[in-house]
């Protein structure tokens, strides 16, 4: 609560103590590239599209278009089938992300029923 004040008030101070002895340093990680005057050290708690079962194309572990699409992790799923990856059509799913699902999906112009003439 001390120290809660002092940030508050303080523009600049001195630490007694050592900030780095409270987390795991295993779970260090600096950023590469993006913004130049920020690194994210450290993150406590979960990540949703990490620590739980997200689609292929939200996967933090191998980001799409930088890994390889049919790279998977054990929390990922297919959007197509909404079920855990791979799947027997994964090498042609695997390549789908929220952008190619919108593209396919009806829109009520395209569908005659919607409208009567």
């Amino acid at each position: 609560q001390d120290m809660k004040r002092i940030e508050e008030t303080e523009d600049c101070f001195i630490l007694d103590f050592d900030p780095f002895d409270s987390f795991d340093f295993k779970k260090l990680s600096v950023s590469s590239g993006g913004d130049k005057d920020l690194d994210i050290i450290h993150e406590t708690g979960q990540v949703a599209c990490r620590d739980y079962p997200h689609p292929r194309h939200l996967c933090l572990t191998f980001p799409f278009g930088s890994t390889p699409n049919a790279t998977h992790c054990h929390l990922c799923y297919c959007c197509v089938c909404d079920k855990p990856a791979p799947r027997a059509q994964w090498m042609s799913h695997c390549n789908t992300s929220a952008d190619s699902m919108g593209r396919k999906l009806p829109t009520p112009e395209s569908q005659s029923f919607y409208y009567s003439d």
